[in-house]
């Protein structure tokens, strides 16, 4: 039986990278610190042949060299993430982002499993292209914004893995994902979606930053998981890095519209300036469209729903989760706080 191994796999993505590996035979081992993930995304699936967890560290060592050990693919998507951690947090972005992946191609080259990683539309900085395509030019902001140290850091890791390939033949791939979005997405580090839909559906303002002309293209996370188990097991994919998102854009000021219409929401949509919602210079990418003809080349890949659709089975997410969150369990939570204190 084919096992893998998933870092950051409590995350967003890395839990639902697990459901598949699943459907599909595999063995699942997850290594999560919970920094940003969560123990809730993965209760479902502990009771399932075949998966486990480890709460830990992807920094610590001996537990990593074991885990990678045992697996046959392994699949690194722990990291620093979200705009508003990496403002605020910069030192932990760069050094959870570059050691950790550091780390994982070591261990990954003395066994020579095959190691994907993902990295981001966010490389691509400022670039004013129509689409962006992998073998463009990255043009990032000056050194004084801590908005692009995430970038940075995942530049970085693109080049590590480039080089395990090139120098000890690593079979390593690179995704640079764009806006992934789906259930279980948390909107408390800046994702955009999530923040929207929880905010109409309890009826806050719906907080736009900037002036909401920014152009974003939102994918199914299926589609991103999907594209993953393709491509780690095509040796035409190692030593490549690719583009993964959707061929569609929506302005950000669309977007909230559209959330309050599909929710029908009386929520009012309020405009919040950048220097308000992140810190005084911070800078933004004013489109993000991906060109996608290459990895459609190599796995066929398309993007398989719309935006509506997407954010069809986001509402209904947060609409169960926000009426499962009832006062009789909101007191219980508050209670077990207490006694924890």
């Amino acid at each position: 039986m084919t096992r893998a191994l998933i870092t950051g796999g409590a995350g967003f993505i890395g839990s639902h990278l697990a459901e598949a590996l699943l459907r599909l035979g595999w063995k699942v081992e997850v290594i999560d610190d919970l920094s940003t993930g969560q123990i809730d995304n993965i209760a479902h699936l502990k009771n399932i042949p075949g998966f486990s967890y480890v709460l830990d560290s992807v920094m610590n060592r001996s537990t990593l060299m074991e885990l990678v050990d045992r697996a046959d693919f392994i699949f690194h998507l722990a990291a620093a993430v979200g705009v508003r951690l990496i403002v605020e947090q910069p030192v932990r972005t760069i050094e959870t982002n570059i050691k950790a992946t550091e780390l994982i191609l070591e261990l990954c080259a003395r066994k020579h499993k095959p190691v994907l990683l993902v990295s981001t539309s966010e490389v691509y900085g400022k670039s004013e292209r129509v689409k962006f395509n992998e073998e463009d030019d990255l043009i990032l902001g000056a050194t004084s914004r801590s908005r692009w140290c995430y970038a940075a850091s995942k530049i970085i890791d693109e080049f590590l893995a480039k080089a395990y390939y090139k120098e000890q033949g690593l079979p390593a791939v690179v995704l640079r994902i764009f806006n992934t979005i789906g259930p279980r997405q948390t909107g408390q580090y800046g994702m955009v979606v999530p923040r929207f839909v929880r905010q109409a559906l309890s009826g806050k303002p719906i907080t736009v930053y900037g002036d909401g002309k920014q152009q974003r293209s939102f994918t199914w996370v299926g589609d991103v998981v999907g594209a993953m188990i393709e491509l780690i097991q095509q040796r035409r994919a190692y030593g490549e890095v690719f583009n993964v998102g959707h061929t569609k854009e929506i302005s950000i000021r669309e977007l909230a519209n559209l959330v309050k219409e599909m929710t029908h929401s009386s929520a009012e949509i309020v405009f919040v300036p950048y220097n308000q919602a992140y810190e005084e210079g911070f800078e933004d990418m004013r489109r993000r469209l991906p060109d996608l003809s290459k990895v459609e080349s190599i796995i066929g890949y398309k993007p398989t729903m719309n935006l509506r659709e997407l954010l069809g089975q986001i509402i209904a997410y947060e609409r169960e989760r926000l009426e499962s969150f009832t006062p009789v369990s909101l007191a219980e939570s508050q209670s077990a706080a207490t006694h924890l204190i």
